[in-house]
Parts: structure tokens; C-alpha cells; sequence
């Protein structure tokens, strides 16, 4: 009995997908582990080496969904939003984190400081926007603590 994804017994289709995702850091010491050997499944052809890195494989399957999400709506973080059924600073947020492990966003976002009254949103527009559904009671508690 052949098995698909076997070298010299047939194609695996690449929409199939890899049965397990490659682990990007190293189990042992916690370094980014680099791909150092790439293999054809139809002929068994090997190639050895240092490989550029793809830094997409390293982002979770709801990672790799929010992206997905995103560039259908074509960067309209509103869209995301909808289709997600999250508030906008939800979407904003989870966009952020996507943007950061792929290395293209500081990992410390800076928070508008507490200043005088009227610079940020007052405890009633946050109050109206968790009864709106634009924010979650969560991120209302951290606004109103912080």
C-alpha cells in the first residue's frame, strides 16, 4: 500500500498542508532553530544547507487567520473587526501581536499617558463603547484602571 507524501509513491498536493508544523525554536535551549535540509517527496532528492528563514512559519493558525482575515479585507482593520465578531481594539491588538512576531512592529507599543481630564476617553465613552460592543469589559477595566 502506497502512502501519499512518501518519496517515489506519489504527490502530496500543496493545499494538503504538512501533517505537523516545524517547531521554530529549539526545544533544548530555546534559540530560533534555521531550516538546514529541504527534501523532494516524489524523487527523494535532498539539499543541505542554510536556508533562508520563512517568517511566516512562525505564527499560530489563528495567527496565520487574522493575516488571512486581514489582507481579504484588504487592511481595513474595521473589516477584520466585522469578521472576526471582536472589538476594534481587539482586532488592533491582535493585529499588533501578528505584526511583532513577524518582526515588523516594536514589542512596546506606547500607551497614551494619564494626563489631565478631557485628553483621554472619559469612564462614560468607555462605558458606552463596552454597550456598543466596540470594546470588551476586559479592555474597559484596563482603560479605566491604567
Amino acid at each position: 500500500m502506497s502512502m501519499p507524501g512518501r518519496p517515489g509513491t506519489g504527490h502530496r498536493h500543496q493545499t494538503d498542508g504538512p501533517d505537523h508544523r516545524a517547531p521554530s525554536d529549539c526545544p533544548v535551549c530555546g534559540e530560533h532553530l534555521v531550516v538546514t535540509r529541504l527534501g523532494c517527496e516524489s524523487c527523494g532528492t535532498e539539499l543541505a544547507g542554510i536556508f533562508a528563514p520563512c517568517e511566516f512559519c512562525a505564527l499560530s493558525a489563528a495567527e496565520l487567520d487574522m493575516l488571512r482575515v486581514f489582507l481579504a479585507a484588504r487592511g481595513n482593520l474595521r473589516e477584520v473587526e466585522k469578521h472576526l465578531g471582536v472589538s476594534y481594539p481587539t482586532a488592533r491588538a491582535r493585529f499588533t501581536e501578528v505584526l511583532q512576531k513577524m518582526g515588523l512592529a516594536e514589542s512596546d507599543e506606547p500607551k497614551p499617558a494619564a494626563g489631565p481630564p478631557g485628553q483621554g476617553p472619559s469612564r462614560e465613552q468607555i462605558l458606552a463603547e463596552v454597550a456598543s460592543g466596540a470594546l470588551t469589559p476586559a479592555e474597559a477595566a484596563s482603560l479605566l484602571a491604567g
